[in-house]
């Protein structure tokens, strides 16, 4: 059992890092420090689902970014299968924002 939730952590780290080379084309911060992640799930089988928003229903990148979180989740190796769902519940606001990404756009 043990190996399994290591594996499924290690997993997760692996899923963070390849979020964090996806940006938000109007805002230069990654969608993870920007909180569009709101949780990543990841079954015994090494499928992912991934829970996120956009900064507003009329994203110019609604229909592409999560296209591109999906692409680039699966392109790792020990990924069977990734998917997205948007949601809008919450609503997202800059208090979901990494202080790392508050101080990248001078709001700190």
């Amino acid at each position: 059992m043990s190996e399994t939730v290591i594996d499924t952590q290690e997993l997760g780290e692996k899923i963070v890092r390849v979020l964090k080379t996806i940006y938000d084309p109007e805002i230069p911060v990654d969608i993870y420090e920007l909180g569009l992640i709101y949780d990543v799930f990841v079954n015994e089988d090494k499928e992912v689902k991934i829970l996120m928003t956009l900064t507003s229903p009329n994203c110019p990148v609604a229909e592409t970014l999560p296209v591109e979180v999906e692409e680039k989740v699966k392109s790792l190796d020990v990924v069977k299968d990734a998917e997205v769902e948007i949601t809008f519940d919450p609503p997202w606001s800059q208090e979901l924002m990494s202080e790392e990404a508050k101080l990248e756009l001078g709001l700190l």
